[in-house]
């Protein structure tokens, strides 16, 4: 029922932009916490951004800090991923998924509902 479809992914030079987006079905996305996750070859997932548009709440990697910035249009049930800047570090899969904010914790994929799409790969390089 729940369909997550990213996109925007590709190779770029250090210093470079790209813009990724995430479509959603079956789900109404600000109703929940929605979060960009990137996993690189042989490293464990790991969080960029959550946002819970209900709550006003926004996490941010320190990692990407000041360079990535999400977005959920509502209107249009997207997400949007921003990147900036990017650097030889931030290479992977990127997905969208619905994840939970947590005080201590930051923002994790939601165990309850694990949803996400294929992802979209991203590549920085020379």
């Amino acid at each position: 029922q729940v369909q997550f479809v990213e996109s925007g992914g590709g190779l770029v030079q250090p210093g470079g932009s790209l813009r990724l987006s995430c479509t959603a079905s079956g789900i109404t996305l600000e109703n929940y916490v929605i979060g960009w996750f990137r996993q690189a070859r042989g490293k464990e997932r790991e969080v960029v951004s959550c946002v819970d548009s209900l709550e006003h709440k926004t996490a941010v990697a320190n990692s990407v800090k000041d360079r990535f910035t999400m977005s959920v249009d509502n209107a249009n049930n997207m997400a949007y991923l921003q990147m900036n800047s990017l650097q030889p570090e931030d290479p992977g899969v990127y997905y969208c998924a619905i994840g939970q904010i947590r005080r201590g914790r930051g923002c994790f994929v939601d165990p309850a509902q694990p949803r996400w799409g294929q992802g979209t790969q991203v590549t920085v390089s020379s």
